[in-house]
């Protein structure tokens, strides 16, 4: 009778029914949990919010679609670029770099350092951020824009509680990523559609300086920039592309130094 007992406390109820999820499928909770997040005023307010700023981001995003183009990728590789590198100045970087042969270490290190500002970004916002889970911190870092970071911190100052606030971001960061992938791809190919004698090689550091220009109003900033440039043409004999990198050190070192010696003049 024990044994009748016990094989019958592990039947189902009637009505009911004990089915595992299919292999592959969605878990419901996973299922339950994005649709909670979709339905979310915060976070159709944060998508809502970059949308305008999505709209500037076309342009950039055809033209790193261009130099994907350029640089020999497939579809899948520039898609990949786009969808993990997430960064317009990063990847009209790496489409360069990897259009004239430079090693992946290279490439690599370069976009870190194209990225370093990023650091600023997240001890700023980092504060807010702590009190939600991991998983959700880790999913905010890999959105962090220039254009996101603006529009968090503004909500965060506001007052808005950090899950509140993080669904904004996730709304905001998804808009711009989502944005991002399309101009992308379209870019690639319209790329492949235009012809190899219109040279659109060029487009890409063409967007470049068209980024950075705008940034160069004071002296330091000047310096620096100049003599960036004559030193990555001074130092191209060296090997795997490092001429780059120690163009920018060389740039960062002169622009501290014009810095410091305008401070002193303007002292006296």
């Amino acid at each position: 009778m024990s044994v009748h007992r016990r094989a019958g406390c592990g039947a189902p109820r009637a009505g009911f029914s004990v089915q595992a999820p299919a292999r592959g499928a969605p878990h419901p909770a996973v299922n339950r949990s994005v649709r909670h997040i979709l339905d979310s005023q915060d976070f159709r307010d944060g998508f809502a919010d970059m949308l305008p700023a999505c709209v500037g981001l076309i342009p950039f995003g055809l033209v790193c679609g261009v130099g994907a183009v350029a640089a020999g990728a497939s579809i899948w590789g520039a898609l990949g670029m786009s969808a993990i590198i997430f960064s317009g100045a990063a990847q009209i970087i790496a489409a360069q770099l990897l259009a004239v042969g430079a090693p992946v270490a290279v490439i690599i290190l370069t976009c870190v350092v194209a990225g370093l500002r990023f650091l600023m970004y997240s001890a700023a916002i980092a504060p807010y951020l702590r009190p939600l889970p991991p998983r959700w911190q880790q999913a905010l870092a890999f959105l962090l824009t220039d254009q996101a970071f603006a529009a968090a911190i503004r909500r965060f100052d506001a007052g808005v509680n950090p899950r509140a606030g993080g669904l904004h971001f996730l709304g905001a960061g998804f808009a711009l990523w989502l944005c991002w992938q399309i101009t992308n791809v379209v870019g690639y190919f319209a790329g492949n559609l235009v012809p190899a004698s219109w040279s659109m090689e060029f487009a890409v550091p063409l967007c470049f300086i068209a980024l950075i220009a705008p940034h160069f109003k004071s002296a330091p900033q000047v310096g620096a920039g100049v003599l960036a440039g004559i030193a990555v043409v001074a130092l191209d004999s060296l090997p795997m592309r490092l001429n780059l990198i120690a163009a920018g050190v060389i740039g960062i070192l002169a622009g501290t130094a014009v810095e410091l010696v305008q401070e002193r003049w303007t002292r006296r």
